[in-house]
């Protein structure tokens, strides 16, 4: 599957949709289809947000395919590099506190990591490669 968007928030909402519905309908259940929903939510807003913040312009292209090991997604963009050239590691946060103490962001780097596999980033060029594995789909 390949999908090409405007990077905006609205943009990512019908391609997120589009991609449960294509899924879902080869056979994804719904929990794999929620895990992957989380990482490329959260993938695909960070480049909205912070790789295209001065850009109205962007576009995203997401690769899926399903292999024997899951469901390799790689994520292309032209927005600026991730700081320092890589991830941010995506601590969990403490939970442990007052509601007002929590923190605003910060969770979805965890949440990438937590759930997403063989996690790669990679700038060529004037071009973001993001590339990550899901343990999803029809494996042997």
């Amino acid at each position: 599957m390949r999908i090409i968007l405007p990077a905006t928030e609205a943009a990512v909402r019908r391609g997120l949709e589009s991609i449960k519905s294509g899924l879902g309908s080869v056979g994804y259940g719904q929990d794999e289809l929620a895990s992957l929903e989380i990482v490329l939510a959260e993938a695909l807003n960070n480049i909205v947000e912070h790789a295209y913040a001065d850009h109205s312009d962007g576009m995203i292209e997401i690769h899926l395919s399903q292999t024997a090991k899951g469901l390799w997604c790689t994520i292309l963009d032209n927005g600026q590099m991730m700081p320092g050239g890589e991830p941010p590691i995506g601590r969990s946060a403490n939970l442990d506190c007052e509601v007002a103490d929590l923190p605003e962001g910060g969770f979805g780097w965890f949440l990438i990591r937590e759930l997403a596999h063989e996690l790669e980033y990679v700038r060529e060029g004037d071009r973001n490669r993001l590339c990550f594995r899901m343990s999803i789909g029809h494996m042997a």
